[in-house]
């Protein structure tokens, strides 16, 4: 088991107080930051990752994430992202108790793809996160479309997996009645990886409910589309 201080201290031995001060104006959320750059922490993940077991690691994820330092956030979201973990019910079950602290797209992104692995293990989950969907909390909300985005990228998706795809797609389209930017902007990145993979379906989307969302998110969405003939 590596310590938590020393997991700490592996991350603040490469601080920079004037990245730091940059990174909490830019992410406007008051916590320490250390101003250490995602290289290297993942570069420390990877050597924490080698050394412990799959529940050494949940133990030092949970225990960086209540630390509430920024890199020691984003590096155990980065522990769990594997594809493979069986039993994964544990790391499951913190990536979900980390959801409703979101406060910040970076950390909820990182997060986020740790969870679309374990959707994809179990895609039952999906219904989880439909609950999400109506939640009153932005990130959870946004968190809703981000942890899917592996069902945009499929080029030969199975007959459930275009299922998933659809209900999805569903969830988008009363996202488009929200005027947060963030949740307009989980649409238009949701599309714009469709985009490449299903042109026709994203336009489908635009045409139904395209003029509900920001004329910049639209844009966006529509950014990998070919011409219409």
């Amino acid at each position: 088991m590596i310590p938590l201080e020393d997991a700490i201290a592996a991350l603040q031995i490469h601080a920079n107080p004037q990245k730091a001060a940059e990174m909490k104006a830019y992410h406007k959320v008051d916590r320490p930051y250390f101003g250490v750059a995602n290289p290297v922490i993942y570069d420390a993940v990877k050597e924490w990752r080698a050394a412990l077991s799959l529940e050494d690691r949940t133990t030092l994820a949970a225990a960086l994430w209540d630390s509430n330092i920024h890199e020691a956030r984003v590096a155990a979201a980065k522990l769990m992202v594997q594809a493979r973990i069986n039993p994964d019910d544990a790391v499951w079950d913190l990536i979900q108790s980390w959801v409703p602290q979101f406060d910040s797209w970076a950390i909820a992104d990182h997060v986020s793809g740790a969870g679309s692995r374990r959707l994809l293990a179990d895609p039952s989950r999906i219904d989880t996160l439909e609950a999400w969907t109506t939640s009153e909390h932005l990130w959870t909300k946004r968190a809703a479309m981000v942890m899917t985005l592996p069902w945009t990228k499929m080029n030969n998706p199975k007959p459930q997996d275009l299922e998933i795809r659809e209900r999805v797609l569903g969830w988008a389209a009363e996202y488009t009645n929200d005027p947060a930017w963030f949740i307009q902007k989980s649409v238009s990145w949701w599309l714009r990886e469709l985009g490449r993979h299903d042109a026709p379906r994203v336009w489908t989307f635009l045409d139904a409910h395209g003029d509900k969302m920001k004329p910049s998110l639209r844009k966006d969405a529509s950014r990998n589309l070919p011409p219409r003939s």
